[in-house]
C-alpha cells in the first residue's frame, strides 16, 4: 500500500481506489467545487466561499470524533467520506448507539474525463464498506441522509443497508457549528451482512 493512502484496494476493471486524511488547505478548491454544485444541495454547504469549506475541514481536522478523507481513484478525487462516532452526533439523540458502530456521509463527484460508468459507485461504495468495517474494525455503519435525497437513499438500500426509522436530527447551533434541523432516513450496515464470514 502507497503512504500516501490509509487504506487502498484495487478495482477490477476501474482502478486503484485509495482513502487519505482530507488536507483541509490543499483540497479546498475541489472540495469547495463539488459542494457548490446543485447536485450537493443536500451536503449542506452550497453558498459558502473556498475559504468558508477550508474553515470548516480545518476545524474538523482538530477533532476526535469526526474526520474527514479524500477518496481517489487512480490518484484523481472521486469523493468526500466523513466519518464519525455517532455517540459524538446528534444522530445519538435519534437512535441506540451501540459498541462498534459509525456514520458516514458521503458525497460522490460528478463523473470525471472517463465519464460515468455502471457499476462504479456501487464498487466505490464496497470499498468504503470494506475501509470502515473491515479497516476500522467496527460493526456497523449508520447514514442518515435527507429523507428528500431519494438517490442516496436508494444507493444504500441497493448496497445491503437495512432501512431505519425517518427521525428528526435536532439542530445544532455552536460558535463553530450550526446545523439545521433534519428530516433524516437512518440505515444501517452490518459487518456481517457486507462481508459473511468476517470477524
Amino acid at each position: 500500500m502507497s503512504d500516501r493512502y490509509t487504506y487502498e484496494q484495487t478495482v477490477d476493471g476501474f482502478g486503484s481506489v485509495g482513502i487519505r486524511p482530507l488536507d483541509a488547505e490543499g483540497d479546498a478548491d475541489v472540495v469547495h467545487r463539488w459542494t457548490s454544485e446543485e447536485r450537493a444541495a443536500f451536503w449542506g454547504m452550497n453558498g459558502l466561499t473556498r475559504d468558508q469549506v477550508a474553515e470548516i475541514y480545518a476545524h474538523m481536522a482538530g477533532l476526535d470524533t469526526h474526520h474527514a478523507h479524500l477518496v481517489e481513484l487512480d490518484a484523481e478525487p472521486v469523493g468526500l467520506l466523513q466519518t464519525y462516532d455517532p455517540a459524538a452526533d446528534r444522530v445519538s439523540e435519534c437512535y441506540q448507539v451501540e459498541p462498534g458502530d459509525i456514520g458516514i456521509h458521503l458525497l460522490l463527484a460528478p463523473a470525471g474525463a472517463r465519464g460515468a460508468r455502471s457499476g462504479w459507485s456501487a464498487l466505490l461504495m464496497g470499498v468504503l464498506a470494506a475501509y470502515v468495517l473491515l479497516g476500522l474494525e467496527r460493526r456497523r455503519v449508520v447514514v442518515d441522509p435527507d429523507v428528500r435525497n431519494e438517490k442516496a437513499i436508494t444507493r444504500f438500500l441497493r448496497q445491503g443497508f437495512e432501512a431505519g426509522p425517518v427521525v428528526t436530527l435536532p439542530e445544532i447551533d455552536l460558535p463553530d457549528v450550526f446545523l439545521p434541523e433534519k428530516k433524516a432516513q437512518l440505515a444501517f450496515l452490518r459487518r456481517e451482512v457486507a462481508f459473511p464470514g468476517a470477524r
